[in-house]
């Protein structure tokens, strides 16, 4: 589809949901949730697979990212009633879910709140909970060092993401590519999968594009990750596949390890070899298949 063509819910509390659809039209309904900071081109990396495998997948903006409407003081809990808008718009009673990275939090809280009309979820290169970490050293040294400031600083880190910006909403030209992957000091894996330009696209377009459409949104869904969930992993009781690179340099393997155990219907593949970006987009048939089969 082309990259630009979205859809938009109204929600009952004002504003509007925008969301996109990828693979096969009338296949098996399976939400996409993007990462951080992302939007819903993300689910570009879903297209091949999601057309082989038969599935259809919905992938929407979250509040403030993208096309969707910003939401003030929004919190992770209130997700699943403005999803559940989105679903029902769609007249989706039953689906599953699949979440990378940053959208692992908002996968895990629809299916606790709504157990009931989820299938399963998968959870890709899934962030933990932040807030209840007792040691950061799991995490990427930014990620630590925007926490850092989140909490010691939280003024001046809100000037730094609209300072920002300008910056990261610039698409840099395809020549000055190589040396974009090099400065990110990737693990090899995971520069080896972003050589490929459809994945680079989906995984950077769709970051350039939150920013370019508002830092408050992409600032918002930081915070919401650095928050406690308001929930316990422990009451997830829908099925959960989670999948995580040993070379995970974003989210350690070993925190996942620490996650799985808590989740009562929960498989874990920890993936040789891969990393924070090579495990979707080099594993994604296998995930997808994995998903619907449950």
């Amino acid at each position: 589809m082309n990259r630009d063509e979205f859809k938009l819910v109204n929600l009952r509390e004002g504003g509007r949901l925008a969301y996109a659809e990828y693979g096969a039209a009338n296949g098996i309904p399976v939400f996409f949730f993007h990462g951080w900071p992302s939007s819903r081109i993300m689910a570009e990396l879903t297209q091949n697979a999601a057309c082989e495998l038969g599935v259809r997948i919905i992938s929407p903006d979250r509040p403030g990212i993208y096309d969707s409407t910003f939401q003030r003081n929004r919190r992770l809990i209130d997700w699943p009633e403005t999803f559940e808008q989105l679903a029902d718009h769609l007249q989706l009673e039953r689906f599953c879910i699949l979440a990378i990275s940053g959208g692992a939090p908002y996968a895990y809280v629809v299916a606790w709140k709504s157990p009931q009309r989820v299938r399963a979820i998968a959870v890709a290169s899934g962030a933990p909970p932040i807030a209840e970490l007792q040691d950061r050293q799991g995490l990427l040294w930014l990620y630590r060092l925007l926490l850092h400031c989140h909490q010691k600083y939280p003024r001046f880190s809100r000037i730094g993401f609209h300072l920002a910006r300008p910056f990261l909403s610039l698409r840099p030209p395809l020549s000055a590519r190589p040396l974009f992957l090099k400065s990110l000091r990737l693990q090899p894996c995971d520069a080896e999968a972003l050589r490929d330009s459809a994945a680079f696209e989906a995984c950077f377009e769709s970051q350039r594009r939150a920013w370019r459409a508002s830092s408050a949104g992409v600032l918002a869904d930081a915070e919401i990750h650095a928050q406690p969930w308001g929930f316990r992993l422990e009451d997830v009781n829908v099925p959960v596949r989670l999948w995580h690179g040993k070379q995970d340099r974003a989210f350690s393997f070993r925190l996942v390890e620490q996650i799985a155990p808590r989740l009562p219907n929960c498989a874990a593949h920890f993936i040789d070899n891969e990393g924070h970006f090579s495990l979707p987009i080099r594993h994604m048939r296998e995930i997808l298949a994995d998903l619907i089969a449950v």
